[in-house]
């Protein structure tokens, strides 16, 4: 009898173990509706192609001179929880925010984290996270501008921005400042994509007023050197690149401000691009933010909350 009951319970445990490996997986991907002072937003799709929103605000903004919650960017580290940042505001503060999640619903207190401590810095755009699985560390990667220290070019002096990063393993210790990129313009948006060992893709915008496309840059590290970035893959006026891998292919989403709609390509090695923006379905508002891979029933379980707040 104890070796029966032993191997039904030895059954039901492998059987639990296997249902939550199989559980099948949907894209997330965060958002903000402009003027960015309501909050968190999300977006869901099956395919990649077709997405959703889910009704509501997930986290309110409270940080900052004033308060928005602009470029949501969000990872799931190995301690399962959710780690989220994002832009406080457009000018004068000299951090990001920063909030956990265990299910996407709850949220912890949204603190400040100082990222620039030259005061003569003028913003602190896009913070862009990514989690080091070789160092296992969290890069947080954002864009900006501190007047006179970077050849100018076209750009007026509060308008000049270069990639700069930090380091964390708990977000409560951070590492110093450091310049990330400095490719002899004006940069921002700034997503790090791991293909391989020692094999990373920078995925960026030019920000050059005469430009204002995505280009991309190579490295063996996530945090470069990366290489002279490419030639544009995008038309002009377009931002806020996330990235997301289907198969073998790497959908790389962006925000074509200027037409107020979104676009996509896709591509297999980052050299060679397909537009694919004709069949994608992406609703009305959406702002950019970064997509990643959620259980359904994640995702089941804020669709139910959203309908109680109803």
């Amino acid at each position: 009898m104890k070796h029966k009951l032993l191997l039904y319970f030895v059954v039901v445990i492998f059987s639990a173990c296997a249902a939550a490996q199989d559980e099948k997986e949907v894209f997330l991907f965060t958002s903000f509706h402009e003027p960015a002072d309501e909050g968190l937003r999300f977006l869901y799709s099956e395919d990649g192609y077709n997405w959703e929103s889910i009704d509501g605000v997930w986290l309110k903004p409270s940080l900052g001179k004033h308060q928005l919650m602009r470029d949501p960017s969000i990872v799931k580290g190995p301690d399962n929880l959710y780690h989220l940042v994002w832009t406080t505001s457009w000018k004068g503060d000299l951090g990001f925010g920063y909030a956990q999640s265990e299910d996407l619903i709850h949220w912890s207190e949204p603190k400040m984290i100082p990222a620039m401590q030259d005061t003569t810095t003028v913003n602190v755009w896009a913070p862009e996270i990514f989690y080091d699985d070789v160092d296992d560390q969290y890069i947080i990667v954002w864009a900006s501008c501190v007047p006179g220290k970077f050849e100018r070019g076209v750009e007026d002096e509060d308008n000049n921005h270069r990639l700069y990063y930090l380091t964390t393993k708990d977000f409560e210790t951070f590492s110093e400042t450091r310049l990330f990129l400095d490719p002899g313009f004006s940069v921002i948006d700034a997503v790090v994509v791991k293909r391989a060992e020692k094999d990373y893709v920078l995925v960026l915008k030019d920000n050059t007023r005469l430009d204002r496309n995505l280009k991309v840059s190579f490295a063996e590290s996530p945090v470069g050197p990366y290489s002279e970035p490419s030639d544009p893959f995008t038309e002009k006026f377009v931002e806020g690149p996330s990235v997301t891998k289907i198969g073998e292919e790497y959908l790389i989403y962006f925000d074509m401000y200027r037409k107020k709609k979104y676009g996509a390509k896709k591509t297999t090695d980052f050299i060679y691009f397909e537009d694919i923006t004709d069949e994608l379905h992406i609703p009305n508002g959406h702002k950019h933010g970064t997509v990643i891979k959620v259980p359904a029933s994640v995702v089941d379980e804020m669709k139910n909350v959203s309908k109680k707040r109803d």
